[in-house]
């Protein structure tokens, strides 16, 4: 269908159209050989499942509060099973909502499922996060990692970083050191969209600081297009 569209941004047929039948034939292809989809997909390799990554806070333009990053995510690495983890990022999700009921924020969840609290600033969403990994009984750093999606394309304004939630403007500098002192003082694994899309040099320098630290996940970096990889 790609070849069909023909066009660098399938903007002939639309991502939808293409990622809609891409998976009615994977997972037709998978039912027609009587094996799960992930085991299709993954090939004689893929024996157990991932580790989930499951987003319990939300901010940006996925949720109405100040909070500026989009996804604060738990990833349950010390999991022995898919399902165990499972269980794990469910009881930290309820002891979380408990935590925030406590402290009286509201408990509404944003576009993506998380909760959406009126909280001032990605520490203050991460204090929750920890605090409510250890209220559930687990350790964080060893039974549960984090990872954020910043989304900074979205309060990327004028060749700055405009956090309107916490009232205060970052240059490309001031963004990329800050990231990496979330990196140093919390059990950050992931980063997704960190810097702007439009950002090529940003994205350099945050390489270059935390590259070796840290996953670096560029989203709405890259938009699977071929010609955006290649220059990254």
């Amino acid at each position: 269908m790609i070849e069909l569209d023909g066009t660098p941004n399938k903007s002939r047929l639309g991502a939808n159209a293409i990622l809609g039948v891409s998976l009615a034939c994977a997972k037709a292809a998978a039912e027609s050989f009587d094996m799960p989809l992930y085991r299709y997909v993954g090939g004689t390799s893929a024996r157990t499942l991932p580790v989930p990554m499951m987003n319990i806070i939300n901010g940006g333009v996925h949720a109405d509060n100040p909070i500026d990053f989009q996804e604060f995510m738990i990833l349950p690495v010390g999991a022995s099973s898919f399902a165990e983890a499972l269980r794990c990022g469910s009881e930290i999700f309820h002891t979380l909502r408990g935590e925030l009921k406590k402290a009286g924020h509201n408990t509404n969840v944003g576009d993506e499922g998380g909760f959406a609290p009126n909280l001032p600033s990605a520490d203050a969403a991460l204090e929750f996060v920890m605090n409510a990994i250890g209220k559930a009984g687990y350790k964080a750093g060893d039974d549960v990692v984090l990872g954020l999606d910043c989304a900074s394309t979205e309060f990327f304004k004028e060749g700055a970083y405009v956090y309107g939630g916490e009232n205060k403007t970052r240059s490309r500098s001031e963004q990329v050191k800050y990231l990496a002192d979330l990196v140093g003082r919390y059990p950050i694994v992931t980063i997704e969209d960190g810097m702007s899309e439009d950002d090529m040099d940003g994205w350099k320098e945050l390489t270059d600081a935390i590259g070796n630290k840290c996953q670096l996940v560029g989203d709405d970096l890259f938009v699977t297009n071929v010609t955006r990889l290649a220059d990254g």
